[in-house]
């Protein structure tokens, strides 16, 4: 089929709360709250109705609170139709994602399936090891130009991860690039990408044309891509670019299921708009770079607008990230002042 010109959205709704619709031939689409800008997530429920191992696959779970584990009750009580969850599969680490993991394999004796990589940075995280702390994360921050005010905000605000994930599974199943599953007589590929998060996995029915893209592939916006303190160093929007590419050996009308807004088609298009978006504020970064600047002095030439205290730790990863692209390609220069912050030059 010819790639769409533009997205397509093929549901006209959304599902209300603690109800499902169901998207394709036995994958169920069912929204979650979340206490941010970002309100929402969308968790997906595959249906597995053959002989003695019928039951259910959850993909993504939702914060680990009330709220959600409300709307959940609504689902095990109406969906489920009295059949077990066999799997739960997290796409990544984030909370919104993991957080009710723990919950759900506890309450069913079902197994949680994810990366490697995704699995032991969840653990890191809860525990606050390696680099994954907020003094790390300050120490970063403080070395790309962040304020001491905005330092000591950050340490404010204390571990937010584990009250978004109270608790979290102990083992799990391994998933790896190609690993093929089985869930209603068809097989679903994994298909791991990088720059988002460490091993962030989407899955592709070919039978039914479908692909869960997590947090990869979104319709409306470009997913969080930012080095953090585990890889001060790191060159993540290279390994998203590169990633996404991926999406292209993919049907052009395959209907692709997000994290966050509606399913849609036209990866193919996605994709490119993804990096001509990109390509653009790495161009106005360049121009802003004539005289050297850090990345908390690019903050408004990359977002165009006032960030809050909020957003700013969001938005500082990612202009580090945009940097240090720009540095890797040697099209800015990096220099280590005297109060300790990198600054970017043209080269």
């Amino acid at each position: 089929m010819k790639a769409p010109s533009s997205l397509e959205f093929p549901f006209a709704g959304l599902p209300a709360p603690g109800s499902v619709s169901e998207v394709a031939s036995g994958v169920f689409w069912l929204r979650m709250p979340l206490p941010f800008e970002l309100d929402h997530i969308n968790l997906w429920l595959l249906a597995d109705d053959a002989g003695a191992e019928a039951g259910w696959t959850i993909v993504d779970t939702g914060i680990g609170k009330p709220p959600t584990r409300e709307l959940w009750e609504r689902i095990f009580a109406s969906t489920l139709s009295g059949r077990p969850v066999r799997r739960v599969i997290a796409t990544h680490y984030h909370p919104d994602h993991v957080g009710n993991a723990a919950w759900l394999c506890d309450r069913f004796g079902a197994r949680l399936w994810m990366t490697r990589g995704e699995f032991l940075t969840a653990h890191a995280v809860c525990h606050g090891v390696a680099a994954y702390t907020p003094e790390a994360t300050r120490a970063l921050f403080r070395a790309n130009g962040l304020d001491d005010a905005h330092g000591s905000l950050l340490l404010a605000r204390g571990d937010l991860y584990r009250a978004l994930v109270p608790a979290f599974p102990l083992e799990h199943r391994r998933l790896m690039e190609g690993d093929r599953f089985a869930v209603g007589g068809r097989d679903w590929r994994v298909m791991v990408g990088y720059g988002h998060a460490p091993e962030h996995a989407s899955l592709y029915c070919e039978a039914l044309n479908v692909l869960i893209s997590g947090d990869m592939l979104l319709p409306k916006i470009s997913t969080n891509v930012a080095v953090r303190p585990i890889d001060t160093g790191g060159n993540p929007l290279g390994l998203f670019l590169a990633s996404i590419e991926r999406y292209l050996e993919l049907p052009a009308d395959v209907l692709v299921l997000p994290s966050h807004g509606v399913p849609f088609r036209g990866a193919h298009s996605r994709v490119a708009g993804l990096k001509a978006h990109h390509e653009a504020r790495l161009a106005d970064l360049l121009a802003a770079c004539a005289a050297p600047k850090s990345a908390a002095d690019v903050l408004e030439v990359l977002f165009r607008r006032k960030l809050d205290d909020n957003q700013i730790f969001f938005a500082l990863g990612e202009a580090i990230a945009h940097l240090h692209y720009l540095h890797y390609a040697g099209r800015l220069g990096r220099e280590i002042a005297a109060d300790g912050v990198a600054r970017f030059s043209k080269a």
